[in-house]
């Protein structure tokens, strides 16, 4: 599994706060994507995560909020107890993001080559990715979209049309909800705290 982590953090401040279910957490987020593998490809029942890297930009201290910070040390605990390997490049403060689509190619195709993997899971909705998706394609490799579709206030998230038309299989997390064969895995997706919704 590849995160783009500006993406799936987008989508854990829409149901923890928006929504109000909890927060996203990675690893019932792991078996949810598992399931849903072994019941498309019918016959395959030993479907595993055996890699998964996190992919995001970070600003500096004096850039972010006490709250932010906290938050951001909380995630990267998750991620740490997911057994999810974290790599992050400095943000640029006049232009964002910018390098991690370029980072997360790479170490897609770097993963690919080895022939360590049958599917290749990016959680993402970035267009940008179509030649990625071709390009590890080439070695055998299915690529499976992971992606989250919400517009409520300022919470937003989509998938690029032509990177869902590229890839072999897609997961609208956000369908999966009304889903009674995943219903049981998605109400494991979100953990809620005693004072209220996330961390």
């Amino acid at each position: 599994m590849f995160y783009d982590g500006s993406f799936f953090s987008c989508a854990q401040r829409y149901f923890a706060y928006a929504r109000e279910m909890g927060w996203l957490q990675f690893q019932p987020f792991h078996d949810l994507i598992q399931s849903t593998m072994r019941d498309k490809e019918q016959g395959f029942a030993s479907y595993k995560v055996v890699y998964a890297g996190w992919y995001q930009g970070l600003f500096k201290s004096t850039k972010a909020s006490f709250e932010q910070l906290k938050l951001d040390r909380n995630r990267h605990h998750d991620l740490m107890h997911a057994g999810i390997e974290a790599k992050f490049l400095p943000m640029s403060e006049t232009e964002g993001e910018k390098g991690i689509d370029v980072a997360m190619a790479v170490d897609v195709l770097q993963v690919a080559n080895d022939g360590d993997i049958d599917i290749a899971a990016l959680v993402t909705g970035d267009g940008d990715f179509i030649p990625l998706v071709r390009a590890i394609m080439k070695y055998g490799i299915r690529v499976m979209a992971v992606y989250f579709e919400f517009d409520e206030g300022d919470h937003k998230s989509y998938i690029n049309e032509r990177l869902l038309r590229a890839c072999n299989y897609a997961i609208n997390v956000n369908a999966l909800e009304k889903d009674h064969k995943f219903k049981d895995h998605y109400k494991r997706l979100f953990y809620k705290s005693e004072k209220g919704t996330g961390k």
